[in-house]
Parts: structure tokens; C-alpha cells; sequence
């Protein structure tokens, strides 16, 4: 998992509440357990005008000029300024691999669903939240502004505005260890390999029976 320190991007503006994981990676998208190729598809019912499938090439449809992230001036943006409760609906961690597979690495709602905040965390998408009051305002300078970038800084647990305002958001510190050093489960259980091993080789000679491939070598 990419570790997460400092990051600076272009915002592209969300402005809907409760957004739900369906519509964020619709259903027929979710026959893939790999964490890429998703971005295609991010958003994918409002971002197109006709229908698609995983066997439609996405660059043949034709895609919404209304939707936000089809316009020239959120192009290449890698932070989504949500409404509330964002990611609600199905525990599908599909959701957050196409925000992170379409290049987005920062999320600011004033809320979130419980599980796809979660989810966020185990693969090294930064869910920040901030008082209602706060992203109301962001979203007025991001509407008013032709570019406009947020920088986060992790370390600190801040978010910095062109004006030079600064937010400080609250996250757990062990998640915070995590982001910081690009520790996902695994990466965080194979930290531990090296007593992971000793602990199998100890068990295979106090047990051989559970070990027969071990106890058949040896013979």
C-alpha cells in the first residue's frame, strides 16, 4: 500500500448527499477481486449517457457533459469534496478501489458510512472529515474558483487552503501509523514474518502430525 504524508491536488466537487457504493461502482462491475481497472467505471451511471458492462470498452460511450468529473476544469483532480454520509449502502470495497484506481487519494465529507470509512483506511485512501460549516465553504471556493487545490498534510492532521486557512481533522493514531507508513493488514502481519516462521517451525516439530508434508521430507 502507497504510503500517505504530505499531498496537494486539484478538488473536484461532489455536490450530493448520501452518495451510496452503487452508485459509486454500480453492481456489474464486481466480478473482479483485483483492486485495478475499477476507474473506468467510477460514478459510472451518472458519468455516461448509455449503459455499460465490463466487456464495453468505456472510451466508446458517450460520456455526461453535465457530470463533474467529465468537466475540463476537474481533470486529473485527486481529492472529492463530498456531501454527507458518503459511501453508504452495500460494504463493497470495490467503491474505494475505484476512487483509488480513477487517481483519487483524499475524500472530505462532513460524514461517512461506518464501512466504507473502514474500508477507506485498509486501502491507503485518507477519508478526512471536517464540520459541515467548514466543507460548505470549501465547496464555495472550489464552484467560484477555474482550478482549485487543497493541500493535506497527514503528519499534522491538517488541511491547507490556497488562502492560507488551515482545518485540523481528528483520525485514529493507529490508522494514522498505518497511512503514514503504507501498512495495509497484510503488510502489517508481515512485519512479523520473521517470528510468523519460528512459531510454524517450533509447531512442526512439536506436532509433526498437523505438518505431513514436513514430517514426509524428512523421512
Amino acid at each position: 500500500m502507497q504510503a500517505f504524508t504530505e499531498f496537494e491536488g486539484v478538488v473536484a466537487p461532489f455536490d450530493r448527499p448520501n452518495i451510496d457504493t452503487d452508485a459509486i461502482i454500480p453492481k456489474q462491475y464486481l466480478k473482479s477481486i483485483h483492486r485495478t481497472g475499477f476507474g473506468p467505471f467510477l460514478f459510472d451511471d451518472w458519468r455516461y449517457q448509455d449503459p455499460g458492462d465490463l466487456d464495453i470498452d468505456p472510451a466508446t460511450r458517450r460520456p455526461n457533459p453535465e457530470f463533474v468529473l467529465n468537466q475540463l476544469r476537474y481533470q486529473g483532480a485527486q481529492i472529492l469534496l463530498a456531501r454527507e454520509n458518503f459511501g453508504c449502502g452495500s460494504s463493497r470495497e470495490h467503491a474505494v478501489w475505484a476512487l483509488m484506481d480513477y487517481g483519487f487519494r483524499v475524500v472530505i465529507a462532513s460524514s461517512y458510512a461506518d464501512i466504507f470509512f473502514n474500508n477507506s483506511f485498509k486501502s491507503g485512501l485518507l477519508p478526512v472529515i471536517l464540520d459541515k460549516s467548514i466543507v460548505d465553504g470549501l465547496f464555495q471556493q472550489t464552484l467560484a474558483a477555474q482550478t482549485y487545490r487543497l493541500r493535506i498534510d497527514l503528519r499534522d492532521q491538517t488541511v491547507h487552503e490556497p488562502s492560507g486557512r488551515t482545518h485540523h481533522f481528528v483520525i485514529d493514531q493507529d490508522r494514522k501509523h498505518r497511512l503514514l507508513n503504507g501498512l495495509d493488514d497484510i503488510g502489517l502481519t508481515l512485519r512479523e514474518a520473521a517470528k510468523i516462521r519460528a512459531y510454524e517451525a517450533r509447531r512442526s516439530q512439536e506436532t509433526p502430525w498437523l505438518f505431513p508434508d514436513t514430517a514426509q521430507g524428512e523421512k
